[in-house]
């Protein structure tokens, strides 16, 4: 039964051209190497590794760096100690109307300043921003060493620059080292990042994330083994260029350099148009639809690539309009809006009660240039 479940999980007919099976993939020429999927088990250690070098980078490089721009780890503000409230808080659900009117009445506490414990208390669970640089220089970190390694060997690559090369004699094509270290690399990063997510900063868009993490990785392991090298190194390397722009601009908003902040992010919201609206469709996205079509013609997962490929196309378009508004807002009002997936919240006229005492308003409570939220938009 077991046979018969990985017979069909692996269908020959949809994962391949016709007449091509798994077992031509298993006998290259003398010299010529072909993806064998069991390579790719080679990617669960080294997310276990990469992870361990993570949490080096981040004390030895990411949080001296953090403290020379004087990001420190800084405890939250504490929420006065209230029974009540805190069985609401552990009970994860904002109150309605109704129960604000049920607690106003029980505390005799006004349902603002109810609001206002509920947010305080929510933030003290957040982490510090010292944590949010760290995570974003190592991801920063790993963007920019990916993207130089594949920049290096696919600028040399003749399919590069004539993408009709990836679907020559497809999928009898060599797999070179390069390759296998660029996808080796990039798909034991989304392994660590899926594990690593239950530990970083929680954000909004949590699950959203590991549904993206789990897509990417399949995908990741689909190319590799109907062998898509070609136009899978492509795809990957587009979709590094942005994301390194964006860490940064993070980065100087962590740091408190607004200004830098702002033309980081402007630079991102272009990069991001010139790679993933003009290059990615009209250069690869191309290549998949057209020019695989006339070299080797459509089969089973060509529909499937292809329908992947054009909805991450219609995400970028999405995506592109939400950058726009923000860059819009850095250049005409000189900062970059708050995104709305932050993992902080605050009010401008947000004041925070602390025991019987005089209320007190939180320093910058106003301020709006930040990007506490996530971009990972692969």
């Amino acid at each position: 039964m077991t046979s018969s479940i990985s017979d069909w999980i692996w269908s020959e007919r949809f994962w391949l051209p016709e007449n091509v099976t798994w077992a031509d993939l298993e006998r290259p020429p003398p010299g010529v190497e072909y993806p064998r999927i069991r390579h790719l088990l080679y990617a669960l250690p080294l997310a276990v590794l990469l992870s361990l070098l993570r949490l080096l980078f981040e004390r030895l490089v990411a949080k001296p760096c953090a403290r020379i721009l004087q990001i420190q780890a800084g405890a939250p503000r504490q929420a006065q100690p209230n029974a009540v409230l805190e069985r609401v808080h552990q009970s994860k659900t904002s109150p309605d109307t109704r129960q604000l009117e049920g607690l106003s009445k029980q505390l005799d506490w006004d349902e603002r300043k109810i609001q206002r414990w509920l947010r305080v208390r929510r933030n003290q669970d957040r982490p510090a921003v010292q944590k949010k640089f760290c995570e974003s220089m190592w991801r920063l970190t790993f963007y920019f060493g990916i993207l130089v390694y594949a920049v290096r060997h696919l600028w040399s690559s003749p399919w590069t620059w004539d993408t009709r090369q990836c679907w020559f004699n497809y999928p009898f094509q060599h797999q070179s080292s390069e390759q296998f270290i660029h996808y080796a690399a990039e798909l034991s990063f989304y392994w660590s990042l899926m594990f690593s997510q239950f530990i970083d900063v929680k954000r909004k868009d949590f699950i959203l994330m590991l549904v993206h993490h789990l897509a990417t990785i399949f995908l990741i392991t689909v190319s590799y083994a109907n062998n898509m090298l070609r136009v899978g190194t492509l795809v990957m390397c587009v979709h590094d260029a942005s994301d390194i722009f964006l860490e940064a601009a993070k980065l100087a908003n962590y740091a408190k350099c607004q200004r830098l902040c702002d033309g980081l992010f402007v630079v991102f919201s272009v990069t991001f148009f010139i790679t993933r609206l003009v290059i990615y469709p009209f250069w690869v996205v191309h290549s998949v639809l057209i020019e695989s079509w006339e070299i080797v013609g459509p089969y089973g997962s060509w529909w499937l690539l292809n329908g992947l490929l054009l909805v991450l196309q219609v995400l970028h378009v999405i995506w592109f309009y939400l950058i726009a508004r923000i860059a819009i807002k850095a250049v005409f009002k000189g900062k970059v809006a708050k995104d709305d997936r932050s993992d902080i919240e605050s009010s401008s006229d947000e004041e925070i009660y602390s025991g019987s005492g005089p209320s007190l308003k939180p320093k910058d409570a106003g301020h709006t240039g930040t990007l506490n939220g996530d971009a990972h938009d692969h």
